[in-house]
């Protein structure tokens, strides 16, 4: 069972990002990053992966990727980090309709899982065509309120 079938709804926010263009395997990885962490420090480490002052250290998918100083295997994955920011501010803002304070808040559960491939065609010469597959990602932020 989920942690979405054992939240209260009286004192949690979440938000689902659906089918966006982003690396499965880079989302993983940030996602790992953050989990737990509070609202704000999240969004500050975010905002530090986007300008590329802080690495995110690979655990899992760290194949041929390059060390960073004080992480190790690790990249900047900057289109993730700016779609997860963008989902964890929605989740946010609906803690907020829901009477919570969006600024106490903690990320209880976020997890990334792969989307349905999207197929498309382009052009080939003699006019055959080959797949151009895009993968996808959906990403769900589950906040709750932090105990004192």
């Amino acid at each position: 069972m989920g942690y979405t079938m054992q939240t209260d709804p009286e004192t949690t926010a979440k938000a689902l990002g659906k089918e966006m263009h982003i690396s499965p395997k880079k989302s993983v990885e940030v996602c790992n990053m953050l989990r737990g962490k509070d609202v704000e420090a999240a969004l500050n480490i975010l905002e530090d992966v986007i300008e590329k002052k802080r690495a995110v250290p690979y655990r899992r998918h760290k194949k041929q990727v390059a060390h960073n100083k004080g992480v190790g295997p690790g990249g900047y994955p900057v289109k993730v980090a700016k779609k997860i920011k963008h989902i964890i501010e929605e989740a946010q803002s609906n803690a907020e309709d829901k009477g919570l304070d969006g600024d106490e808040m903690r990320i209880l559960s976020i997890s990334a899982h792969r989307g349905q491939v999207i197929k498309g065609y382009r052009s080939r010469a003699f006019g055959r065509s080959s797949p151009f597959n895009r993968n996808t990602t959906n990403v769900e932020v589950i906040l709750e309120k932090k105990e004192d």
